[in-house]
């Protein structure tokens, strides 16, 4: 009898993937000029400055386009049906032609996909996926079943300024073999003041990077694809929510994960998160600082990544070093091959 209790343990264990993935972390290639990147709209749908500024960017950069074959479906709030949707992302796998695939934007639905995701395909055709916010879902869904690094970074419609397409470049292009991510020294150098860093709790900690958009970390509780973050360092951030969401969606994790045995978290710039002047309430900081001062894990708020124009790129699944006291997150190793 203990040992059936045992296997569906591990076996109810393995189905919620908060296992680690048994397979080795799957290097995508890195992208060079002229690279055919595909891309895609896996959740909400975009307007045409969105799509014009996307094509400029990818052009920009020297790849060559490939839009989905669905890129302009709508479906309501969704850039088409789900069968739509999925359509294009296991089309962009599956062509060997396609070098990378990168979301336009975010919103919402991607998780809608997860279930039938084919990841089959994507381990056996690993290629750069690259986006935030609602792409989340898709990062940590992915990254559980295959092990394919994907890349937490700027939607295809996005602005780039310089930094952030340095630090575009220091991990998908041009990879270093440490490179080091600098909170901003000084308010000359803060872009706004929400970018202000500030420790709340000091330390070092090594671990594999995971994390994502609040929202849907938390939306992920409770599924087949609830992340692990034991032993790891966890990135976090969300736009738009009022410090009270933001307490009860880390209430929610504190109780319901096993976040609180992070290696550490590097909370990144939270926009528009700070409470309406008229109502009664905690600030951001005062918010975040209760729920994780308290772990006696290294908590820094301010890296520079998030729903704002200056942003980093983030490799799931590679190994990183977080220094609260100095504001620093290095990535330890290269996340893509030549």
């Amino acid at each position: 009898m203990a040992a059936a209790v045992t296997g569906f343990s591990l076996k109810e264990s393995m189905a919620k993937g908060l296992l680690e993935s048994p397979v080795s972390p799957i290097r995508p290639r890195r992208l060079r000029q002229g690279a055919t990147v595909a891309l895609i709209a896996p959740a909400s749908p975009f307007s045409h400055e969105k799509l014009e500024r996307a094509r400029n960017n990818i052009a920009g950069m020297g790849f060559v386009l490939r839009e989905g074959d669905n890129l302009h479906a709508r479906y309501g709030y969704l850039a088409g049906t789900d069968a739509q949707r999925l359509d294009d992302l296991h089309a962009a796998f599956r062509d060997p032609g396609i070098d990378a695939i990168w979301c336009i934007r975010g919103g919402y639905g991607c998780s809608r996909l997860l279930p039938q995701i084919d990841y089959k395909l994507i381990e056996l055709n690993p290629k750069p996926l690259i986006g935030y916010s609602d792409i989340t879902a898709l990062h940590l869904a992915v990254q559980q079943r295959t092990g394919l690094i994907t890349f937490h970074g700027p939607v295809a419609a996005a602005e780039f300024p310089d930094d952030t397409l340095r630090h575009f470049q220091a991990v998908l292009t041009d990879p270093q073999a440490e490179y080091r991510l600098q909170i901003p020294a000084g308010d000359a150098e803060l872009p706004h003041e929400m970018f202000r860093p500030y420790v709340i709790h000091p330390g070092k900690a090594r671990g594999t990077i995971t994390g994502g958009n609040l929202s849907l970390l938390a939306a992920l509780i409770g599924t087949d694809f609830e992340p692990s973050f034991r032993g790891k360092l966890v990135f976090i951030e969300d736009v738009g929510e009022q410090p009270y969401r933001i307490d009860r969606m880390l209430t929610q994790m504190l109780q319901a994960t096993d976040l609180a045995k992070a290696a550490g978290i590097a909370l990144g710039v939270f926009a528009g998160c700070e409470a309406k002047d008229d109502s009664p309430s905690l600030s951001l900081r005062e918010t975040l600082e209760d729920r994780l001062s308290g772990l006696g894990i290294p908590v820094v708020y301010g890296i520079p990544f998030g729903h704002v124009e200056h942003q980093a790129t983030l490799p799931y699944g590679i190994k990183a070093e977080l220094d609260a006291d100095a504001g620093t997150l290095t990535l330890l190793e290269m996340a893509v091959r030549d």
